[in-house]
């Protein structure tokens, strides 16, 4: 390998997880991971279709179409095709938009399948790849992306949004991995990758968020192809002394990239969700929920004085707003998610709409809501008391639902897709996809689901 190797003679942190991406073959893979990554393929499918005629996606595809598109791959749910870097960009915001797709717990706080996913499919119509080979390119990106997450602790301290800088790593190595890159090419993408990482969390609630989403996606293919080409980058890009670790991130810890590479994917350790909002707020919307179903309190805001909500602290320095304006804002709303989880049982995209955030009922009910950060809740935590004009009731939550410790089910999951599939698709196509994609390592062209979602 052509590459800078340490002056005591070993390889750069960066060089030897390129070598273990490319060298990991399909049939290493155990059936647990590639379970996962239909899991996660699915789930993200149908977050797409669920968002994909959002008026913010009429702002951008129409902004891109000023440029001038190439009619090479398919938009989701628009019936439309754009450029294979264009496409990519739209589907990833699409996948990211109502803050409903997947997101890993694990040292990191991430939306690995937004950019990955929609990098993945955009580069599959450029030529074939087996549906084994898109799954295992999906599972490298993913490793990819946590690893330099946990590498750098105090990333998301920093004020960086991680689907936006960590999945410029997702995308560059998976769409490296589905196109054959040597282990030398990988390396580039990566760094190729880094140096475009960007994603602001002074955006969450605008437009911007999930335009990160596909800012990577896009970038990401961009890396991998330069890569191919020649295009070189540092190949220190992780561990360098000006490298992703050390200068995003106070804290730093890049040996984490190889600690136990190998033994387990971090695909397997993906959480779900249940509610259409930032992941931090699912405990205190599953306190509420629990609230609503029980049966004495008398769910109107003239009978409530008052909701006392303990959550983790990290949960009110990323949702604490309390007067959201719209919905993509109410989505970092704890406020708005405890008022509307407590009326409806549901925290849902209709509970996230521009209305439901300025619903009178609302408004009036987050004037009864406290929230207190607490260091002995742990972030999949909560705890509510509710006191009513008939008592004092108190609720609990241990692990969130979507959690590694409180898992989604198969059938949970299906329940999510065709729910927000039905925004898109018919059943019957949507029972179409959803049985393609169980059996997506069978499918010798990985480009046959996208005709479906269009």
């Amino acid at each position: 390998m052509g590459l800078h190797v340490r002056s005591e003679g070993s390889p750069t942190l960066t060089i030897d997880f390129a070598h273990h991406v490319t060298d990991t073959n399909f049939d290493q893979l155990s059936p647990s991971v590639i379970h996962a990554a239909k899991r996660g393929l699915l789930d993200w499918v149908g977050c797409a279709l669920a968002a994909s005629k959002h008026k913010t996606l009429d702002l951008l595809i129409a902004t891109l179409r000023e440029e001038g598109a190439s009619e090479q791959a398919t938009v989701i749910g628009r019936h439309l095709k754009l450029s294979h870097i264009q496409a990519a960009l739209v589907n990833g915001q699409m996948g990211h938009l109502l803050d409903f797709d997947d997101t890993h717990m694990g040292g990191v706080v991430l939306h690995a399948s937004s950019p990955t996913l929609s990098a993945l499919l955009s580069e599959a119509q450029r030529n074939q790849h087996s549906g084994a080979q898109f799954l295992l390119a999906y599972v490298c990106g993913f490793e990819a992306a946590v690893r330099v997450g946990q590498s750098s602790p105090s990333h998301h301290a920093g004020g960086w949004h991680l689907t936006g800088t960590l999945g410029h790593f997702a995308a560059s190595v998976a769409v490296g991995r589905l196109i054959g890159l040597n282990a030398e090419q990988m390396v580039y993408a990566m760094g190729i990758g880094a140096t475009q990482a960007s994603g602001m969390q002074q955006n969450r609630g605008t437009m911007c968020k999930s335009f990160h989403a596909g800012r990577a996606a896009s970038n990401g293919i961009l890396a991998a192809r330069l890569a191919k080409n020649g295009f070189n980058s540092s190949d220190e890009i992780v561990e360098g002394k000006r490298g992703f670790s050390k200068i995003y991130s106070v804290d730093s810890n890049p040996n984490r990239m190889l600690e136990g590479l190998g033994t387990s994917w971090e695909i397997e350790r993906n959480g779900y969700k249940p509610y259409a909002c930032g992941v931090v707020l699912h405990p205190a919307i599953d306190v509420m929920i629990q609230a609503h179903r029980c049966g004495r309190i008398a769910l109107d805001s003239q009978r409530i004085k008052r909701i006392d909500v303990r959550v983790n602290p990290l949960v009110i320095s990323i949702t604490g707003t309390v007067t959201p304006t719209s919905g993509l804002h109410s989505k970092f709303s704890i406020y708005h998610s405890v008022c509307v989880a407590l009326l409806d049982g549901k925290a849902g995209i209709e509970q996230y709409s521009d209305a439901r955030a300025n619903d009178p009922k609302v408004v009036s009910m987050k004037e009864k809501v406290s929230i207190t950060g607490d260091e002995s809740m742990a972030r999949d935590q909560a705890r509510v008391l509710i006191e009513h004009d008939g008592g004092v009731e108190e609720f609990f939550v241990e692990h969130a639902s979507g959690t590694v410790d409180n898992p989604m089910s198969d059938e949970a999951l299906m329940d999510k897709f065709f729910g927000n599939a039905a925004f898109c698709l018919n059943p019957a196509k949507a029972k179409q996809v959803a049985e393609l994609i169980w059996h997506f390592e069978e499918v010798e062209d990985a480009s046959i689901l996208m005709p479906l979602l269009a």
